[in-house]
């Protein structure tokens, strides 16, 4: 089973480009996802946020802004959350890998927006970055209702677009038209033998 990796900044279109791998059978591991049951009511994250970010989590529910607020603008802050979140990612990861080669899967495929962020991007067949024009990048995400402040911050945090595409096998632009994309995933799906 080939192992493919896919990342990209915010905004860049990764959930589209997993939907698209998806549509051809493949089957998909988002992290993100994975951080946000990790943290929902009853997740195992909880106890260790609370004890590390005191009054983010009321009622058995974390209070994202409050923790976002916290750990942002401080490094250290933020490196205490991924300590807690990595871990708990892995392993769900690879309880997802394992059910995949399970089923007989020709690939699975990783959705991992830090991947090179957080160095963990040995054991990969492929790894593909999904990538648009700054402009555009922040017009999808001032879309979701976050303020620039905030973007722009988000961004900083990740690794520099022209390195993303620098250090992976595979960039597919996202700021076309949809069947651009797809037809742009079709051709790594055929150049990795999984179509």
């Amino acid at each position: 089973m080939k192992i493919i990796g896919l990342t990209g900044g915010i905004g860049m279109g990764k959930s589209t480009v997993a939907a698209m791998f998806a549509d051809h059978h493949i089957p998909v591991f988002n992290a993100d996802e994975a951080v946000h049951k990790a943290q929902a009511p009853g997740g195992e994250a909880l106890p260790a946020i609370e004890a590390a970010f005191p009054g983010t989590v009321r009622d058995g529910v974390l209070d994202r802004a409050r923790l976002r607020g916290l750990v942002l603008g401080d490094g250290a802050a933020m490196k205490r959350l991924e300590a807690m979140m990595h871990p708990l990612v892995r392993a769900r990861q690879e309880a997802f890998l394992a059910e995949a080669r399970a089923m007989n899967a020709k690939a699975a495929l990783l959705d991992i927006p830090l991947l090179f962020e957080t160095g963990n991007q040995a054991g990969f067949d492929a790894i593909i970055t999904v990538s648009c024009p700054r402009a555009v990048q922040i017009e999808r995400v001032k879309a979701r209702g976050l303020p620039l402040a905030q973007i722009e911050a988000m961004i900083a945090k990740q690794m520099d677009d022209a390195e993303k595409r620098r250090r992976a096998t595979h960039v597919i632009e996202t700021a076309g038209s949809l069947e651009e994309t797809r037809r742009q995933v079709e051709g790594v799906m055929m150049a990795l033998q999984v179509a």
